[in-house]
């Protein structure tokens, strides 16, 4: 029986990544917390075989916590399980320690399927995340990219979506994902393109031919 470690500051968030760990490790005990420090008390008290590590945080970096897990417990093998999937979260926690990097949005008997491979020495990744390190590897050395060259196709769209004023609930249902993941998808946008507002969404997305 595994002991799994689940920390998202979002309950729904939790109650997903504790059915892909029940699903993956059948009988799993889950234990889900929201915070660093509320993970780092949990650690203290407990061995785990998996962590499942959101980046984003409301006390800290996942990333930080993922160097806490390594050093604490060397044999947990830790898991982001974000939205994040640009190259510097990325790269951050893979130089943390971080055995796989899957993306929320995928179906959770999918995302089963990858972390159940974690002890077959198959790391979980998302299809996204591998090729962004395939790309990392292969790409000739360049100045910096523009900010949009930074989106994913997923916040293309939403991107999209948002420059022609639907709400974020009215995204998630068009594109068939969570509202929390929605808002995730706009938090990234804004932060890729520095804007803070709708009419600069519309600006960028006019720019690139998406409305």
């Amino acid at each position: 029986m595994h002991d799994v470690l689940l920390v998202d500051d979002l309950p729904e968030a939790q109650a997903m990544m504790a059915e892909v760990a029940q699903a993956a490790f059948p009988g799993a005990r889950c234990h889900a917390v929201g915070s660093v420090e509320e993970a780092t008390r949990m650690l203290k008290k407990r061995p785990f075989d998996v962590a499942l590590v959101d980046l984003g945080l409301p006390d800290g970096d996942g990333a930080d916590l993922i160097r806490a897990i390594q050093r604490q417990q060397p044999r947990c093998a830790a898991v982001v399980a974000t939205i994040y999937d640009d190259d510097e979260h990325l790269f951050q926690a893979l130089q943390a320690g971080a055995q796989g990097y899957l993306l929320k949005d995928h179906p959770p008997q999918w995302l089963a399927q990858q972390l159940r491979g974690i002890f077959e020495g198959h790391p979980p990744l998302s299809p996204a995340i591998a090729r962004r390190l395939l790309r990392h590897f292969q790409r000739p050395q360049a100045g910096p990219a523009p900010p949009e060259a930074e989106l994913t196709a997923r916040e293309r769209e939403v991107l999209g979506l948002l420059a022609q004023g639907v709400r974020i609930a009215d995204i998630a249902t068009e594109l068939r994902i969570s509202p929390h993941t929605a808002g995730d998808h706009v938090k990234n946008i804004y932060r890729k393109l520095n804007i803070g507002s709708r009419a600069e969404a519309a600006l960028h997305a006019r720019g690139l031919g998406l409305i």
